[in-house]
């Protein structure tokens, strides 16, 4: 995947986005906040993830819009969220004010829930192009990735891990539901997309997806520490602040970029399956551990 296919895959992502919520009927500052927390910035990783794994499956790329808008409206609920002042008390997200700064705690936590709600109703648009099982199938995948067995628990379990000193099962199971379970659906509603989605393709896929999703909270640990925050669109040492055990904390840094690399081979390893297909995989994989931010 060259520069100008990410870009290209970005942009297509972004234009569908913003036509999809401007459409909604609502109330007006409700709409400006949703428009506010889903395209103001952000890598795209998700939803790039869902192209990708339609592509490597064979299928229609336009197939994967609407998956694609309802992962990154459910991980953009997750941060509105996760910046309220209950939780991470962050104010500064992809360079700009949060969410709550600029429309109010109330409107945030309302801004949350609508982009929830909205997400699962985008993913029945898919309906019009793909079987119902299919759809169904995502509904589920995208509903345990999202509730009290997905990210909502990761986030309870980091929260309850605060000042504590966790084992690394522990903080393994934190990373794999607060941040492994969204990357592992974004990578299966792309592969349901396509409509031809097998046993070996969820074989591989999973192994891929387990294997970025650590690395990319293992890599979200050392930006914290090494990150410029200029860079990043945020401050770093969050994670310091709140005394929370981090990979880095547990391993050092030099295991943890270690561990990184490790993670990354073993992700492009899983997908030579998919033969030329897998490209846009790999190089969404080495996004992850050359990033930034």
């Amino acid at each position: 995947m060259t520069l100008y296919n990410y870009s290209q895959y970005k942009d297509r992502f972004n234009n569908f986005a913003d036509q999809y919520l401007k459409a909604q009927n609502t109330d007006l500052r409700l709409q400006q906040a949703m428009q506010y927390a889903l395209l103001n910035g952000g890598k795209r990783i998700r939803p790039l993830l869902v192209y990708a794994a339609n592509k490597a499956t064979g299928g229609n790329i336009a197939n994967a819009d609407f998956p694609a808008l309802a992962i990154e409206m459910v991980h953009s609920f997750s941060l509105v969220h996760d910046d309220l002042p209950a939780l991470d008390n962050d104010e500064l997200r992809r360079g700009v004010a949060t969410c709550h700064v600029i429309y109010g705690e109330a409107s945030a936590i309302l801004t949350g829930d609508a982009l929830l709600a909205l997400a699962f109703e985008a993913l029945t648009e898919c309906t019009n192009t793909l079987e119902p099982h299919l759809v169904i199938d995502m509904i589920k995948e995208l509903s345990q990735a999202s509730g009290p067995s997905g990210i909502i628990a990761g986030q309870m379990k980091d929260i309850e891990g605060e000042n504590k000193k966790l084992t690394r099962t522990q903080l393994q199971n934190i990373h794999a539901l607060k941040t492994g379970t969204l990357i592992r659906a974004s990578i299966r509603l792309g592969a349901l997309s396509s409509g031809r989605y097998d046993k070996q393709h969820e074989e591989a896929l999973g192994v891929y997806a387990n294997s970025i999703g650590l690395a990319y909270q293992i890599k979200d640990d050392l930006l914290d520490i090494q990150g410029d925050p200029n860079i990043m669109g945020k401050n770093k040492g969050s994670d310091l602040i709140l005394n929370k055990t981090t990979y880095p904390a547990m391993f050092g840094i030099e295991k943890s970029e270690k561990t990184l690399l490790s993670l990354i081979d073993k992700s492009k390893d899983a997908i030579t399956c998919f033969g030329s297909e897998s490209l846009m995989l790999e190089q969404i994989a080495s996004m992850i551990i050359d990033r930034e931010a």
